[in-house]
């Protein structure tokens, strides 16, 4: 279905395995149009309730963009590679559902950001996170400088860029950038155990939280005007009524995501 992607559904968790391991799962632009597909796959299938990306092999996550495509760019063309690249992963980050980047490898440039537009991050003991993109003589271009800025701090997220410095895993979890380090055979199974969890809660909830979550670093919204409105939107769901009366009836709740 896809050319550069494995897919695979069970549980109710789709699992999107980027298939270049030969290029270290670099970002052309077919990996982009298959994302933008698979998400809209992720969108639409109500038999998804979250996602995982990673990449294929021991290596590499995403090791960046493919930058023989970047050879004899314009100014405008540019422009329109990242806006497009951008787009991609808003898709990803406003999904309202829960999409989880298990990062295998190097994350670098394009692979980084990959990675920071995924709700949260687990990475394997080899992980390598940067943005080298000044050895290139560019910068990020998919949101890099925005969202690192907002996961590990300003001071940080600049040495990061400016030096196009690799952090490892250890440090990645100490600035803030994953939630767990694990060896690598059991990163997908963690993610899938978290995923399993957050999937047997109730869907307009956990979609509500992630919605409020986002409008932080919004500028066009007040957030705490989103988190009134999407609290009161979850009263008039069937799955409030359900969980407020399995809690009163020491139960568990039977959610169906209406």
């Amino acid at each position: 279905m896809y050319t550069t992607l494995l897919t695979s559904l069970e549980n109710n968790i789709l699992t999107i395995t980027i298939n270049r391991p030969d290029k270290l799962n670099a970002l052309n632009q077919q990996v982009m149009h298959d994302l933008n597909e698979v998400m809209n796959e992720v969108y639409q299938n109500p038999e998804i309730k979250s996602a995982i990306i990673t990449g294929a092999g021991p290596k590499s996550f995403v090791a960046g963009a493919d930058i023989s495509e970047f050879i004899g760019v314009n100014i405008e063309q540019a422009k329109n590679i990242a806006q497009k690249g951008q787009e991609i992963f808003f898709k990803i980050e406003n999904s309202l559902k829960p999409i989880v980047a298990c990062v295998n490898g190097f994350a670098l440039g394009g692979g980084c950001e990959l990675a920071m537009s995924c709700h949260f991050r687990i990475a394997s003991e080899n992980a390598k996170f940067g943005q080298p993109e000044v050895n290139l003589g560019i910068m990020p271009g998919y949101g890099g400088t925005q969202r690192l800025v907002q996961l590990i701090g300003k001071g940080r997220a600049l040495e990061l860029l400016m030096s196009a410095a690799m952090i490892d895993a250890a440090t990645a979890l100490h600035y803030g950038l994953v939630n767990y380090v694990l060896p690598q055979d059991q990163l997908l199974q963690k993610a899938k155990n978290i995923l399993s969890v957050i999937n047997s809660k109730a869907p307009i909830a956990v979609a509500s939280c992630i919605t409020a979550a986002n409008a932080v670093f919004d500028e066009s919204k007040n957030g705490f005007t989103v988190e009134i409105n999407e609290f009161g939107k979850c009263f008039t769901t069937e799955d409030m009524q359900e969980g407020t009366t399995a809690f009163i009836e020491k139960r568990n709740p039977i959610f169906k995501g209406k």
